[in-house]
């Protein structure tokens, strides 16, 4: 029989975990799974299981959770050789990982779709001794938006991002730096550099339009102007999709990317505190294999 493990997080999604894990391990148990279910208590649970999923040999894994949970459970794939079949439950509060992949917000839905067969390859980042899969965030604004109060996430979704970036962007200074790409390098003053892996960042799914979940590159936009006049600019920008064109973005794609700074930068990786600047980021192509809801002419 086939082995599936289950990772959920009881906490996530006002407690909407305990809710949906019946209806999983039966989807799981009619799938043909073993499945064997592993709760999380406290911080890198994930990342264990993940690990003792892959040790196991397990043929499938399901997470359930917010964003940190799959986060926490890519890392704890990225580095192994028998990496199962991996999906998720999005249970967080933007959920950009699942917008990108096209899997459905509403868990019980999700937990539907996983009847289906479509597998596909999908590129992972690598940061230091981290790995991430939707973006990471260079700057002091990155700070700030990590900071955001869950009960402000909550009610206002993506907005709440908007509004604690579009705070920072008015008040923090430009900072110089030299970043280091493929196609040569850039130097100048920036509050804010993204690093984004799919089309969806802080739940606006048009940011990166021409990004694809196995492209095998790194879209990087420099946010270069701050001010009033400039978040007054770039936030309409950034709900029409067309953040690159604005003046005060410098926007490309690369493999392989070095971030330094006059001074230490905060780094975000999918919502998580990384490594300060100096930075080496690259891209694992086509690196973790998922089953995802078959395609259809709408997604």
């Amino acid at each position: 029989m086939k082995r599936a493990m289950l990772i959920y997080n009881p906490s996530a999604g006002r407690e909407e975990a305990k809710q949906f894990k019946d209806r999983a391990i039966e989807v799981l148990t009619n799938l043909g799974f073993d499945v064997t279910v592993k709760e999380t208590q406290q911080q890198d649970d994930a990342t264990h299981f993940a690990e003792m999923a892959c040790t196991e040999k397990m043929d499938f894994l399901l997470a359930m959770g917010g964003d940190g949970t799959i986060s926490e459970v890519v890392n704890g794939l990225a580095e192994r050789e028998d990496r199962p079949l991996f999906s998720f439950v999005p249970l967080g509060t933007v959920n950009d990982f699942a917008r990108a992949l096209g899997i459905p917000l509403e868990p019980d839905i999700a937990i539907e779709a996983l009847k289906m067969t479509n597998t596909e390859q999908v590129d992972v980042g690598r940061i230091g001794d981290k790995y991430f899969v939707n973006v990471v965030a260079i700057g002091d604004i990155a700070s700030s938006v990590a900071d955001t109060p869950v009960e402000q996430k909550t009610r206002y979704g993506s907005m709440a991002y908007l509004m604690a970036g579009a705070k920072a962007i008015i008040s923090n200074e430009e900072v110089e730096m030299t970043i280091t790409h493929d196609h040569g390098s850039w130097k100048g003053t920036s509050i804010l550099v993204l690093v984004a892996l799919t089309n969806s960042v802080g739940g606006f799914e048009n940011l990166v339009k021409s990004a694809k979940i196995d492209d095998g590159k790194m879209h990087v936009f420099i946010i270069k102007q701050a001010g009033l006049a400039a978040i007054a600019r770039m936030g309409t920008k950034v709900m029409l999709g067309t953040l690159g064109k604005d003046e005060g973005v410098e926007t490309f794609t690369t493999e392989e990317l070095r971030i330094e700074s006059n001074r230490p930068l905060f780094c975000n990786v999918d919502g998580d505190q990384g490594d300060c600047t100096p930075l080496d980021i690259h891209i694992l192509p086509r690196h973790l294999e998922m089953l995802l809801p078959k395609k259809t002419e709408s997604n």
